[in-house]
């Protein structure tokens, strides 16, 4: 396993498969970049910082969707029609 920063390690698949236990130990400390042929496969954090990160995401997509919507609020002489209405057209209802 190599350190590439204070918050980073890389692992490539072999050494993981031998040390597991060290990576599990390594991921209190910092995130563990697993490669495979030297390009990354995946990535080992602590759970609290997946939670962070997916947090995050979710409140950028929401707000995305939010500027969204507004712009299309926004619109004038725009017909609009009810979800019913769409479902209805496409006969999902």
């Amino acid at each position: 396993m190599i350190t590439v920063s204070e918050d980073t390690a890389i692992i490539g698949i072999a050494e993981l498969r031998t040390d597991i236990g060290t990576v599990l130990k390594e991921i209190e400390k910092h995130s563990v970049i697993v490669t495979k042929r030297n390009k990354p496969i995946g990535v080992f954090l602590k759970y609290e910082e997946y939670e962070k990160m997916k947090n995050a995401v979710e409140e950028l997509e929401d707000s995305h969707l939010g500027a969204i919507a507004k712009k299309r609020n926004e619109r004038k002489g725009k017909k609009v029609i009810t979800l019913e209405e769409a479902e209805r057209r496409v006969g999902a209802r």
